[in-house]
């Protein structure tokens, strides 16, 4: 009775340290500091910068249509078993609901969730504002080799690899490869895998690739349209409103 006592009140602590920790994980893809500095700052700077930023939280189903909200106010996020819930219903057609976490700078954060060699791999990555080109990620594990597989997480060099990359829906390869032996240099949707942690990074390339499938519809009907520099052929939405702009600077 003691320990069961102990346990539930110890419950709510722990449940404010997995979302600041979930929250902070988000943040770091977003580019908006280092994983290890909003651990110094502490839960409620975590939670505070959040609410500030966060212009909204949708959640979104298969054919990347808005079917809630989370409450920017509260700070509510999925967690890593609800993300794992999402995974089943991924892999097994079923009805999904997957989170979008949407800033104030335009930059937007979607989830993933896979198998690593040892166990569950998940992370985020961030999108600029045409949802096509990635600002950032970040990624933990809950038991991949220290030094090897537990490189995702550890090695901020290989997190950096995936800034200015971007997606690509059509390339029979994958969406997204992390590649063993080395990416392409010109290859604009892939990075290197970690040296000595084959499983690990093919475990996250799938659960990368899975997700972004799941995403597909979301990401690509809300692509911001972009116009070149001539503002050359038809511009629509955002873009007319650019276009205009070149146009009138141009006349004068």
């Amino acid at each position: 009775a003691i320990l069961a006592f102990v346990s539930q009140s110890l419950k709510p602590r722990q449940e404010a340290n997995e979302k600041a920790e979930t929250i902070s994980q988000i943040l770091t893809a977003a580019q908006f500091g280092e994983k290890s500095e909003w651990q110094a700052k502490g839960n409620a700077a975590v939670l505070d910068f959040y609410k500030s930023n966060a212009a909204e939280a949708i959640v979104i189903n298969a054919a990347g249509e808005k079917v809630d909200d989370l409450n920017v106010a509260d700070a509510t996020i999925y967690n890593v078993s609800q993300l794992k819930a999402q995974n089943y219903n991924i892999k097994g057609g079923k009805d999904l609901q997957l989170p979008v976490y949407k800033f104030s700078n335009g930059i937007s954060v979607i989830p993933v969730y896979g198998a690593g060699l040892w166990g569950p791999v998940w992370g985020y990555i961030a999108f600029e504002s045409d949802l096509n080109t990635i600002a950032g990620a970040y990624f933990d594990h809950e038991s991949e080799t220290p030094g090897l597989g537990g490189k995702i997480k550890d090695d901020p060099s290989f997190r950096a690899q995936f800034k200015g990359k971007s997606v690509d829906f059509a390339d029979a390869k994958g969406i997204f490869n992390i590649v063993k032996g080395g990416a392409p240099a010109d290859k604009a949707n892939a990075i290197d895998a970690i040296t000595g942690a084959t499983m690990t990074s093919k475990g996250l390339n799938e659960a990368i690739n899975i997700w972004l499938g799941a995403y597909e519809s979301y990401l690509t009907n809300n692509a911001a349209k972009q116009c070149d520099g001539e503002c050359e052929g038809e511009c629509e939405g955002e873009c007319e409103g650019e276009c205009e702009n070149h146009e009138n600077n141009t006349e004068e």
